[in-house]
């Protein structure tokens, strides 16, 4: 049996420990979420005194289960919309020829590098004059309009490699653009879809700066401003903060779960084709 090399050895080990970065202060949150208030600052992962006390009273405290319902709501409608109207700007990139169409495009593009907090201020105002501060479908118009040119990007990598002789097999069948949109190009971009519907729902879930800017009533709050209020008046309740936060954190990964096989094959089609 061979041995592993070093440079292999050397590459797992920094692997692991990589990985241990990354999982390690995931599992204090969990642990510390079962944990009895007098016994959250010791340092075990494994609770001796466990409690789901802490996810009974974070769930039923201070509206949390609305802010959730919020939070799903204005995730699953930004997903929806950014996945049509992305889809259809990708397949327009990919496969119309249009005066200006690579000015467009790499403009677009350009967007991704300007950082959203110099975007605030000007988006508050655009808000302001559309009246729509303090609603849900404010969260939803600006939350597709930020994630609308990564996804384009994405997808016309995938429409660009798929093959031009299929659409002209369906042209002479008689179908339409609009139909080979839907019939063809979305089925096959089913990885693409998914991997842009991952990101999509994460930027969505857990942004926080917008939600605060322009969301006022306690009605229309989401998670994450739900769980900064919930520290700050329970600031000395981590068991309760982290039961809070890692509820929060199961969608996310549920999300991740359904979708995660379709999520190395999409994001390297999206990034390597066309």
């Amino acid at each position: 049996m061979n041995r592993p090399s070093a440079g292999t050895s050397l590459r797992f080990v920094i692997l692991l420990a990589g990985a241990a970065v990354m999982v390690v202060p995931f599992a204090m949150m969990v642990a510390t979420s079962f944990k009895q208030q007098s016994y959250v600052l010791t340092p075990d992962l494994v609770p001796d005194h466990a409690t789901f006390d802490n996810y009974v009273r974070a769930w039923t405290s201070s509206g949390f289960a609305h802010y959730f319902l919020n939070s799903a709501v204005v995730s699953l409608a930004t997903v929806l919309l950014v996945l049509l109207f992305g889809s259809m700007m990708a397949y327009a990139f990919a496969r119309f020829e249009f005066v200006g169409k690579k000015v467009v495009f790499y403009s677009m593009i350009a967007t991704l590098m300007i950082p959203s907090m110099m975007l605030l201020i000007p988006q508050y105002f655009v808000a302001r004059d559309l009246g729509v501060l303090d609603t849900k479908s404010g969260l939803v118009m600006f939350y597709v309009a930020g994630q609308l040119a990564f996804t384009t990007f994405l997808l016309r990598g995938f429409f660009a490699g798929v093959p031009r002789e299929l659409d002209d097999a369906m042209l002479i069948d008689g179908a339409n653009r609009l139909h080979i949109y839907w019939h063809l190009m979305l089925p096959l971009a089913r990885p693409a879809l998914a991997t842009a519907a991952i990101f999509t729902f994460l930027g969505s879930w857990d942004e926080f700066v917008w939600a605060v800017t322009i969301i006022d009533s306690k009605d229309n709050r989401t998670l994450p401003m739900a769980i900064q209020l919930f520290q700050g008046q329970h600031g000395t309740s981590w068991g309760l903060v982290f039961a809070a936060s890692t509820i929060a954190v199961i969608p996310v990964i549920a999300v991740f779960v359904v979708f995660q096989r379709f999520f190395v094959s999409g994001l390297a089609a999206g990034a390597l084709k066309g």
